[in-house]
């Protein structure tokens, strides 16, 4: 050999090694309020991405949920956080946008897997500017104990007369608390009761940016009637449901004395774990007259890239990653109840997650009415609407009472309601 080829063979080498050195070297870190998501992440999502991106290393160092959006603004402030940011919907990550701590991801390859609906958590008011790639939402329904429905003869209730029989039904009977929801903590009231029912009266979508564009009020018809549907609730709640906190109500039904739920999706892996009965779900049913349904399907969490990263490109690799259809079934099947936004297919191995994300394909997806544009004020209308829905179910205001101090709250400081 040659001394001048051994000099390009020695070339040759050191380029190989630093090449692999620096491969090695790029460590993502992710910046979370999952902290229980840990092991998941430590053993399903990282491994996976690692296997065929071997030039990229990931660490997922949550905080704990109550103290994440003060560590992770402290991070930001000192320059310390991770590469990549766990997005919450909607204000609070706007606001890290706006401060320039989150990359606008609009040209991200792996954003065309997500609907408009998917994004809306994480866009700016214009939607001009997407800076979070979506990770999962949860779904609202009933679920109900299958045991029960099948001891009563009752059939899956598909309209709103047809719900309030079977309730009548349970109450007659009185082997079960006909459904367990209870008003003392509020908010499942509107996220379970209101916002679970209400899109098939104000038509998902349609109804919700109305709304925020100032063309319906919060008086109207379509806005009154779920409470309307709630007043009537009170009746099936059992006794106390006035003091009855969300823990009460999710114990009454896992250990089987109420048969049905009031519920977001996230209940179902503590209910698998709690509950020695077969489930089922429903969705929210039809009003009279009705012919379309509507499903709050509601943006959850999110990922972004934070602006002061030094690993942004091998980041925005993850985050492409995010939006494939290998992120999406491995998230979804390891924590069921949290579904993908994209819009690929995904089969889930849970049989009450795959009943809930089924009605993707029967109805409109929407998202809680009050978390976009119209809580920012003060009064603040999502917390309002908690209480309101609380008050309407005890009786101690009317439908239409609730109607107009929601309205008159939110048209005090909101220009286009005045």
């Amino acid at each position: 050999m040659t001394s001048k080829t051994h000099a390009l063979a020695a070339i040759t080498a050191t380029l190989l090694g630093t090449t692999a050195l620096s491969a090695q070297d790029v460590t993502l870190t992710i910046e979370s309020w999952r902290n229980d998501d840990l092991t998941l992440w430590q053993q399903q999502i990282i491994p996976a991405f690692e296997a065929t991106h071997p030039g990229i290393k990931v660490e997922f160092a949550p905080s704990a949920p109550a103290e994440y959006n003060a560590v992770l603004n402290s991070k930001l402030d000192a320059g310390s956080a991770g590469d990549l940011i766990t997005c919450r919907p909607f204000d609070a990550s706007l606001a890290l946008y706006d401060a320039g701590h989150l990359t606008d991801l609009s040209d991200l390859r792996g954003m065309a897997n997500f609907s408009d609906v998917a994004k809306s958590a994480w866009q700016t008011d214009d939607g001009a500017a997407t800076f979070c790639v979506p990770m999962a939402s949860v779904i609202h329904g009933f679920i109900y104990n299958k045991d029960a429905f099948a001891e009563l003869g009752l059939e899956v209730p598909e309209t709103e007369d047809a719900f309030f029989a079977a309730l009548d039904a349970i109450k007659e009977d009185g082997s079960y608390i006909p459904m367990a929801m209870g008003t003392n903590d509020q908010w499942e009231a509107a996220t379970m009761g209101y916002n679970n029912i209400g899109p098939n009266y104000w038509g998902g979508e349609e109804g919700r940016l109305a709304l925020i564009a100032g063309e319906q009020k919060l008086t109207d018809e379509a806005w009154v009637a779920p409470y309307a549907q709630l007043a009537k609730w009170g009746a099936y709640l059992g006794d106390g449901f006035e003091a009855q906190t969300y823990p009460d109500s999710q114990n009454l039904f896992t250990l089987g004395r109420a048969a049905i739920y009031p519920a977001g999706s996230w209940e179902i892996s503590g209910f698998n774990a709690q509950a020695d009965f077969e489930m089922g779900a429903f969705k929210p049913p039809l009003p009279a007259g009705a012919t379309d349904c509507y499903i709050s399907d509601h943006t959850d969490i999110a990922i972004g890239l934070n602006a002061a990263s030094a690993n942004a490109e091998a980041a925005r690799t993850f985050l492409d990653w995010v939006g494939s259809e290998e992120f999406a079934t491995i998230y979804a099947n390891a924590l069921p109840g949290f579904f993908s936004l994209s819009n690929f297919d995904v089969a889930m191995e849970d049989p009450l997650a795959q009943e809930f994300v089924s009605w993707r394909g029967d109805c409109n997806s929407t998202i809680r009415s009050t978390y976009q544009i119209l809580s920012r004020g003060t009064p603040n209308l999502e917390n309002d609407t908690w209480n309101a829905s609380a008050q309407v179910i005890k009786g101690a205001e009317t439908p239409e009472a609730a109607g107009q101090r929601l309205q008159d709250g939110l048209a005090s400081w909101y220009e286009p309601q005045q």
